[in-house]
């Protein structure tokens, strides 16, 4: 059985959202994971009948709806907030501006987002968390453990409540592990898991495109974290075999710039091993959907979503039900 491939609407927000869905169609995508920005998924207005108009768009173009995904409010509940918020977050969500303020708003819309995703007949929504502790990533002027424990339960403290909520809505929320987040790599997101309490409605969107140029084995995170993969995201990144001019930690660069260690790429056009991806995948039973969150700051994106979905198409294959040596036996 083939698993749908569907498109994230996340790079895809400055075209209104029935544009998005005729092209996503005539890319040959099976359905959407939709992002809640733009006119793409309005949190606060939908509704019954906002949600009836989208399901309708949906049939139209004759796709389906996998996912939701509120990566951008999200990261305001338990970060550090400052001005760069304010460019990412709705006006009623950054209100005043006041940290503590903003947070709480947050942790409303997220709830509201599994509110709206239930009404859309969706069971997953996909985000991020935020991190208290992001800016302690490197370890100078010395950081305590004690420390570093303070951010683990702060964060415990906002996300156990707004996942209580999903329990009882039956909805279930993947964090796209991703530095910046609480859960970057494999170490961090055992120790998410363990702080909050391994809620059974936190779970993980894999991602390998976060983890590849890390050097963090991402065919690994898979097995390790097997019966909380929520969501899979289809995204490629490449790094260099040389030494650069910027590093992993990017240099303060813009994506794209010649000299960089890393860069995310085109599906089939860097270094990750979708094959094991896949083969790992299978091993856990995986049926859930294939989502292309399409980046790429060298070539045209609609050129490189055909192609990606023909990609995950071409790479997705059914795991086997049997022994290919079962047919040497004499019967």
């Amino acid at each position: 059985m083939s698993r749908p491939v569907t498109l994230f609407t996340g790079q895809w927000a400055d075209l209104p959202f029935e544009t998005v869905c005729q092209k996503a169609k005539s890319f040959g995508y099976d359905g959407l994971e939709i992002a809640c920005w733009g006119d793409h998924f309005e949190v606060n207005k939908a509704d019954e009948a906002y949600c009836r108009k989208k399901k309708e768009i949906l049939a139209k173009y004759g796709l389906k709806v996998f996912a939701i995904s509120n990566h951008l409010v999200g990261q305001a509940v338990s970060d550090q907030i400052d001005e760069r918020h304010k460019s990412i977050l709705p006006d009623y969500v950054w209100g005043d501006g006041k940290p503590e303020g903003v947070r709480q708003r947050a942790a409303q819309e997220m709830i509201r987002t599994a509110e709206g995703a239930k009404k859309m007949g969706v069971g997953i929504v996909n985000g991020f968390t935020g991190s208290p502790i992001w800016h302690l990533i490197y370890s100078f002027p010395p950081v305590t453990p004690a420390m570093i424990d303070e951010g683990f339960a702060d964060f415990a403290a906002r996300w156990t409540p707004i996942m209580d909520k999903y329990h009882e809505l039956g909805i279930i929320f993947g964090l796209e592990v991703h530095p910046t987040e609480i859960a970057f790599d494999i170490a961090s997101a055992r120790r998410t898991l363990k702080a909050i309490n391994n809620h059974p409605n936190f779970g993980f969107n894999f991602d390998p495109s976060h983890l590849g140029y890390q050097g963090v084995d991402y065919v690994k995170f898979i097995y390790e974290f097997s019966d909380k993969i929520f969501h899979v995201h289809m995204k490629d990144a490449g790094w260099s075999k040389v030494p650069v001019e910027a590093g992993v930690f990017g240099g303060h660069t813009e994506f794209g710039t010649l000299g960089r260690y890393w860069d995310f790429r085109s599906l089939g056009h860097g270094n990750i091993n979708f094959e094991e991806i896949i083969r790992a995948l299978n091993r856990i039973k995986y049926t859930g959907p294939l989502s292309v969150e399409w980046e790429d700051s060298g070539m045209d994106r609609e050129f490189g979503a055909t192609e990606a979905c023909a990609f995950v198409r071409k790479v997705d294959f059914p795991s086997s039900n049997i022994a290919f040596d079962a047919a040497f036996e004499k019967k």
